[in-house]
């Protein structure tokens, strides 16, 4: 009995210095990440007064995860993650400083043809799918537009390229029984991150302007590259020694599609943010539903965060759950009911209420799925595997973004949000039916690696 408060001990991963200051830097990094995502948004609607361009942003960060997340994973499993992680870093803060003066010397760009020919691309593509804004209303005439989409573009590239490793990354900083905790309170970490950049980047966009955001997110980012000068293994990764193949870069692939419990949670988040986020459209509700303002939209995109943070905590500070595939699958309909109350919503606290608890419900799934991720999955498959769920998703997040803004285009924002409620309820009950397995998923802290990830390759 003596012994269970230490196999509980909600602090056990932090603890650990090299894992505590890697997470320390890892989260001023998020923190920026989240500014900038949130004042990238805003500054494409204000300048455009478009959903479609919402949904674009969405395309642009989507198109590098579709085809580099697979490569990154490989590379990840071959090369040194701290460093991989230190040179796309630098690149990110070094796009966002061209953010940054892009936006806020914009009237210097001159009205080059490209930019002219590319806006005349994007106001036809906008034209195509808006139904509920008048032509006369869209404004895609600001030449220095495409130079935001196209930094965004390079800036999704280098994310893509650094984030198997940055996920497949804490099993080496901290023992194995540590990991389950450590899981925890990265993502812990990630929604404390998500709530503070949204909050503080609509209170610079307020007080500042939107370069001042982007400077910030440079500026995060170079914390976290001192921080990962520091930044120890506790566990040596293991060398990956196969020949490069095809069959090596799809390999996690494979693991995750013999491994049905990983594949039934990856594709149970994966459609029911596709169908039911409605991040895109915050800006659309802030300005035209809810009216309030910059600051009013920050909290907005806080809110959610908020509430997976509270969760967090609960999770991190309780015994681990006795059913995490049971609490999976009625989290992620909770999630849906979440949605479907935002979307009706014409009060700004209401809003707020209903968002707060999709981050509740959000943050269940995340730690089971992240879990299992970890904790079945061999070091040397880590990054590919990292990688293949990366493409599970951050598709869903941002093809989500992308079915949101032209769903609000043809319908309305609130028909796109409510109907992608009723997606994700739809979903949990499929994926309940053709994977089972959930349903008697036993303890986390339970679960081991899984042995036979070569096996197929022998066979």
């Amino acid at each position: 009995m003596s012994a269970a408060p230490a196999r509980h001990d909600p602090y056990e991963s932090l603890r650990i210095p090299t894992f505590r200051g890697y997470l320390i830097g890892s989260f001023f990094a998020l923190v920026g990440r989240q500014a900038v995502v949130a004042a990238a948004t805003w500054q494409v609607y204000r300048w455009t007064n478009s959903s479609t361009a919402l949904g674009l942003v969405g395309l642009v960060n989507v198109l590098p995860l579709l085809t580099l997340s697979l490569p990154a994973g490989a590379l990840a499993d071959r090369h040194d993650r701290r460093r991989l992680i230190a040179i796309g870093t630098a690149v990110i803060a070094g796009l966002n400083v061209a953010l940054a003066a892009l936006t806020f010397e914009r009237g210097a760009v001159p009205d080059l043809a490209p930019l002219r020919w590319a806006n005349a691309g994007l106001m036809q593509i906008a034209q195509a799918f808006e139904k509920q804004t008048g032509a006369d209303a869209l404004r895609f005439d600001e030449p220095a537009l495409p130079l935001v989409y196209l930094l965004l573009l390079m800036q999704a590239c280098a994310r893509i390229l650094i984030w198997p490793a940055r996920s497949s990354i804490t099993p080496l900083l901290v023992p194995t029984p540590a990991l389950s905790n450590a899981v925890t309170w990265s993502a812990s970490t990630f929604e404390i991150a998500t709530v503070a950049g949204p909050a503080l980047g609509g209170m610079l966009i307020a007080a500042a302007d939107v370069p001042s955001v982007y400077a910030l997110g440079a500026v995060l980012d170079l914390v976290f590259l001192l921080t990962l000068r520091n930044v120890r293994y506790a566990q040596m990764p293991k060398a990956l020694t196969a020949q490069r193949t095809w069959r090596d870069v799809l390999a996690g692939g494979e693991f995750i599609w013999r491994k049905k419990l990983i594949l039934g949670a990856s594709s149970l988040d994966l459609f029911a943010v596709l169908l039911g986020g409605a991040t895109a459209l915050l800006p659309i509700y802030a300005d035209r539903i809810l009216h309030v303002g910059p600051v009013g939209f920050g909290w907005l995109r806080a809110a959610p965060s908020i509430g997976a943070f509270a969760m967090a905590m609960w999770l991190a500070h309780r015994a681990p759950l006795e059913r995490p595939g049971r609490a999976l699958l009625w989290s992620v309909a909770g999630f849906g009911v979440a949605v479907i109350a935002f979307g009706f919503s014409t009060s700004f606290w209401l809003s707020l209420v209903a968002l707060f608890f999709t981050g509740v419900f959000d943050n269940v799934s995340v730690v089971v799925r992240q879990s299992l991720l970890q904790l079945l999955t061999p070091d040397t498959l880590r990054g590919r595997v990292t990688a293949v769920n990366q493409i599970f998703i951050g598709s869903s997040n941002e093809i989500g973004a992308l079915r949101a803004g032209l769903m609000a285009a043809l319908i309305g924002p609130v028909g796109a949000v409510v109907w992608g409620g009723i997606g994700t309820i739809a979903v949990v009950a499929a994926i309940a039916r053709l994977v089972p397995g959930l349903r008697t998923l036993p303890p986390l802290h339970t679960l081991k690696p899984e042995e036979e990830a070569k096996k197929p390759a022998a066979q």
